[in-house]
């Protein structure tokens, strides 16, 4: 009995500096591996700043998923999908609103918004007639990851599936020129980029969007005609504290609804003058079937 009580002993002190040396290469391993993944992501943020705007970003990018641009004057504005320069504008315009201004990420040494979303996502800018970048609306297609997915996920009820197919995009870092102090012309502009961000549906076929925006703003929106659903209930969300909600907005009922309820809110946003002055109308979110078909400009 003396024995087996000692050999019981004695297995239970190699159990257990085996469980501890297992458990320390088991926490080695997650250390180590934790190591990788932020060095890998600091590498892609890095990367992100410098080659922001390049033709070797814009190819990395357009492989994730093919997409149409948009371009078109409005009111002495130009919305068009940006590139090059004014893509870089708007990681500076970005940084304004969303680091200094609502102090939802931090601020960074160079004065540039960027994540790893902007690999994917596609940026339709508001442009003066001074070529500054004023507003300006990012675009994630859903053959990548949405920010609802992980950032903004505490904004969804438990359970809930976000569709992720090929007629789905969401809207983030939505943002106008805080230096625009005129709040009647700010409004306005927003309009303007809203009018880009339906286009650039049109364009690639897209029916709903996803966003998160402030409570108040998704009020502000629906004020103006523009049906989104309200996906759970508002959240507070860090650092900013500001009251927040996720929302879907469907192309297709906006059509419908505006065409009794703001027949001239449609009408206008769904008609574009090019850079070149030729008037195109009636780009609704059946447009691109249409066309596909050989419908448009036929006559009735």
């Amino acid at each position: 009995m003396l024995r087996a009580h000692h050999r019981s002993f004695y297995s239970q002190r190699l159990l257990s500096s085996t469980g501890r040396y297992l458990y320390a290469i088991a926490l080695y391993f997650v250390t180590w591996r934790n190591r990788q993944v932020t060095k890998y992501v600091e590498h892609e943020k890095q990367w992100l700043r410098k080659s922001a705007g390049s033709y070797v970003f814009y190819e990395r990018r357009q492989r994730m998923r093919a997409v149409n641009e948009v371009e078109f004057s409005e009111n002495g504005f130009i919305v068009k999908t940006l590139h090059g320069e004014q893509l870089t504008q708007s990681y500076r315009l970005r940084h304004k609103v969303f680091a200094e201004s609502l102090k939802w990420v931090p601020e960074t040494d160079d004065g540039q918004e960027i994540d790893l979303y902007d690999l994917w996502g596609t940026t339709v800018g508001l442009i003066r007639d001074d070529g500054a970048v004023v507003g300006a609306a990012r675009l994630l297609p859903s053959s990548g990851q949405f920010m609802l997915e992980k950032e903004f996920g505490a904004l969804l009820p438990a359970g809930y599936q976000l569709r992720k197919t090929s007629d789905t995009a969401e809207i983030t870092r939505l943002a106008i020129d805080p230096e625009i102090r005129d709040r009647g012309l700010s409004s306005k502009m927003m309009l303007v980029l809203l009018k880009g961000v339906y286009q650039w549906a049109v364009a690639n076929d897209i029916r709903y969007y996803y966003l998160e925006v402030e409570h108040r703003f998704f009020r502000t929106l629906r004020a103006l005609g523009f049906p989104c659903e309200m996906i759970g209930q508002p959240v507070v969300l860090p650092p900013a504290g500001a009251s927040s909600v996720a929302a879907l907005y469907d192309m297709v009922r906006f059509d419908e609804e505006n065409a009794t309820k703001k027949p001239r809110l449609l009408n206008w946003i769904s008609s574009i003058e090019t850079l070149q002055g030729e008037m195109i109308v009636g780009r609704t979110s059946t447009y691109s079937n249409c066309q596909r078909l050989g419908l448009v400009g036929a006559e009735a």
